[in-house]
């Protein structure tokens, strides 16, 4: 929802910007003509005119990005084009000059008829001559659409812009000429942001042309302008749920809110499906994860045991999986997770982010602690203060008239990947290695093409690279022939990998080794000590746990078959 606004307000603020002045003519000259007749059905087919051709633009920007060079030089060269229409406005003029003609046809056409299909039409045309007309906030959802693939969430942001400017030509239409004097006067600063924008855009084909950008179109993707949002969003709004308040001995639990239906899973483990209702009298808790999310690993030994303690007290525990990657998306995979993760309470698959968002949540893994009149009484996010957990579970089935509760702490005893993390903060963190969110790259990446890659001599600490052929997509790294080699310079104790074997299913060994080595005692649970292993299924694999506590390392992981997709590093 938060999106949308900003793309409101976005196309609402591009009535001050100088590139909406070949639409200006068209606007106007119907200011002393009926708005419903004329106006409003020009404006209509401004608006879906602009929406159609700005996704058909962010498609064909994603089709160009995966043609290898000459869809790199063809992007290049649009851009290129973009960024000197911006410092000369005779060459903006110039590319609109058939689109006004048309327009002004069009527009002739329009006086002799005066029908709404007639200003319709002339609102498509008009359309055609504003797409190219780009602002921050729109620049935003094209460069997601075009690295990330377009959808129909980018078409109707792009409606949702497309409307925010009619909304401001409309009550320009409305108003006129005080309107028109207002911009009038703000156009001189437009021109100089105007160019601005056109030397930085030049400024960026020549960095990109000449190979320095060293994964530049990662940090344009996908991920990036998120946190562009996000920054934006969180200045405007406080966090949606903030921390609760730690329980005090003596003193009621805060309500926080009623607990939201559990409608729109796309399916159920463990049981049959659980609503708000079906809940009621029970004390609940609610957990998000996702079963190749680390902290949520760590966390589970946590809830499960919470679940079999308490379950004959009156305690409800609903795990919700809310996937991160793709492959989470298959009840196959999900249910097999489950099974060998041994979680025994009820778990609804929330794919389409029902639940998710019906609770407003952000993270993995987040609890809801619910009392038994179906209020929120106290939340907790990420891993962590499990006995206050503990505590507040105690205090609502005491509430809910529960008596003689088991005493002591539920502890983590398990091994491998849901062990407890080692507590250093310094650790390397979570490093994604698809081009939508990929970081700390010291190889450049050429988004969606099958490339060459040669590793650097050395890398700083958090650095990672690619050695071999490897094409890299939105969420992981492919490697595509036998040999394929990926290395990461960490700081942790345990490093994990988040794999998955060849998209036909055939297993893929490959072989770890540290500062050159192999591994020894500091193999993770998922490879022998000579570092070998095997990718069978998609999930995270520890591949290093170091014997002597966190400390820095070289890990290279080398591809024995082709075929792997490689996701994202996390260390603990």
């Amino acid at each position: 929802m938060l999106l949308l606004v900003l793309a409101y307000l976005g196309g609402v603020l591009t009535i001050v910007s100088p590139c909406i002045l070949p639409v200006l003519p068209f606007v106007f000259a119907r200011a002393d003509r009926p708005f419903a007749r004329s106006g409003l059905p020009m404006l209509i087919g401004m608006a879906l005119t602009f929406a159609a051709v700005a996704t058909l633009a962010a498609v064909g920007g994603h089709w160009a990005l995966q043609l290898n060079q000459w869809g790199r030089a063809i992007a290049l060269a649009v851009l290129a084009v973009l960024g000197l229409s911006l410092l000369w406005p005779r060459l903006a003029d110039w590319l609109a000059r058939p689109f006004v003609a048309a327009g002004n046809r069009l527009s002739r056409h329009d006086r002799d008829r005066g029908s709404p299909w007639s200003a319709l039409l002339l609102g498509v045309a008009t359309g055609l001559l504003w797409a190219p007309c780009a602002g921050p906030i729109l620049g935003l959802i094209l460069t997601a659409a075009a690295l990330k693939g377009a959808n129909a969430a980018t078409t109707i942001l792009l409606l949702v812009f497309a409307a925010g400017a009619v909304t401001s030509l409309a009550l320009a239409l409305l108003v006129g000429g005080r309107v028109f004097a207002a911009m009038k006067r703000s156009l001189g600063v437009g021109e100089w942001i105007r160019r601005a924008l056109g030397v930085l855009v030049m400024a960026g084909v020549a960095v990109i042309a000449m190979g320095l950008d060293t994964g530049l179109l990662t940090r344009l993707s996908l991920a990036s302008t998120s946190k562009l949002e996000q920054r934006l969003v969180d200045a405007v709004t406080p966090d949606a749920r903030p921390p609760s308040a730690a329980p005090e001995a003596g003193k009621p639990l805060a309500v926080e809110g009623t607990m939201p239906p559990l409608d729109g899973a796309t399916g159920w483990f463990n049981g049959p499906p659980l609503t708000r209702a079906g809940l009621r009298g029970k004390v609940v808790l609610v957990d998000f994860w996702a079963y190749s999310c680390i902290n949520c690993l760590r966390a589970l030994p946590y809830v499960q045991g919470w679940a079999e303690k308490y379950r004959a007290h009156g305690l409800v525990v609903v795990g919700v999986h809310t996937p991160e990657f793709a492959f989470e998306r298959d009840p196959g995979n999900v249910r097999k997770a489950i099974g060998s993760l041994g979680i025994t309470y009820a778990v609804a698959m929330d794919n389409d982010y029902a639940i998710w968002r019906a609770f407003d949540n952000r993270y993995w893994p987040a609890h809801y602690f619910i009392d038994g009149q179906g209020r929120i009484r106290y939340h907790h996010f990420g891993e962590g203060e499990y006995a206050r957990s503990e505590d507040v579970i105690r205090t609502l089935l005491e509430e809910n008239g529960a008596t003689g509760l088991p005493g002591g702490y539920v502890d983590n005893r398990s091994g491998g990947a849901a062990a407890p993390p080692s507590g250093d903060w310094r650790i390397t963190p979570e490093t994604y290695l698809g081009y939508a969110r990929a970081s700390n790259v010291a190889s450049r990446i050429a988004p969606g093409a099958a490339a060459g890659y040669e590793a650097p001599p050395a890398l700083a600490l958090h650095e990672w690279a690619l050695d071999g052929r490897w094409q890299v997509e939105p969420e992981y790294a492919q490697v595509l022939r036998a040999g394929g080699k990926l290395q990461l310079r960490f700081r942790a104790r345990d490093l994990h990998l988040v794999l998955a074997p060849a998209e036909d299913g055939k297993p893929v060994r490959f072989r770890v080794t540290l500062d050159g080595q192999a591994p020894g005692r500091d193999a993770g649970s998922d490879i022998d000590a000579q570092g070998l292993g095997t990718i069978e299924e998609d999930r995270l694999y520890q591949l290093v746990r170091q014997a002597g506590g966190p400390a820095e390392r070289l890990f290279e992981i080398t591809f024995l078959d082709p075929g792997a997709r490689a996701y994202a590093f996390t260390s603990g």
